[in-house]
C-alpha cells in the first residue's frame, strides 16, 4: 500500500504495520489508523504517521532508551480494550514536541503514553491519572 505524506512523500507500508487506535489520541479522536516510521536509523526518535491524514505525523520517542524513571502501571479497562495477554507484546512509546528554534528545548509526554500491542496491532494513548508525570517533562537537563 502507498501512502503520500506530506513530511515523507510517498512511502510504501505494509497493511501488518498498521495500528488501529482503540484508545484515540487525545484531540485527535477521529484518526484511529497510524504506522510507526523510522526514517533516520542514527536518532531515537520515530514518527507515528496518521493513515487518514497524511498531514499528520507526531514525533515519538521510548524513554527506556533515556535515563528516565518511568514506570506506568495499567487499569484493568486498557488492558482488556488493547487485547493484552503478556508484556512482550507492548510497546511504550511517547509523544515529543520538539521546538523548531530550540530543539535543545525538547519535552517528552509522560503523562499520556502511546501503548502498542505489537500482538494485536491494536493501540492507544493511555492517560496516567494520579501518576505524578508531566505531560512536558525535559528531554535535556540544560535547555
Amino acid at each position: 500500500m502507498k501512502l503520500n505524506t506530506v513530511r515523507f512523500g510517498e512511502i510504501e507500508i505494509e497493511k501488518d504495520r498498521i495500528f488501529s487506535f482503540v484508545m484515540p489520541i487525545i484531540g485527535f479522536d477521529a484518526l484511529k489508523k497510524f504506522i510507526i516510521l523510522d526514517p533516520n536509523k542514527e536518532t531515537l526518535f520515530k514518527w507515528l504517521q496518521s493513515i487518514e491524514d497524511p498531514a499528520l505525523a507526531f514525533p515519538i520517542i521510548s524513554v527506556s532508551a533515556l535515563d528516565i524513571d518511568y514506570t506506568i502501571d495499567l487499569p484493568d479497562n486498557v488492558v482488556e480494550n488493547l487485547k493484552i495477554t503478556n508484556v512482550e507484546s507492548l510497546l511504550v512509546m511517547n509523544i515529543t514536541s520538539i521546538p523548531q528554534d530550540n530543539p535543545k528545548g525538547t519535552t517528552i509526554n509522560l503523562l499520556a503514553p502511546l501503548i502498542f500491542n505489537l500482538d494485536e496491532q491494536v493501540a492507544g494513548q493511555v492517560v496516567l491519572s494520579g501518576s505524578g508525570y508531566d505531560i512536558s517533562f525535559p528531554m535535556f537537563k540544560n535547555n
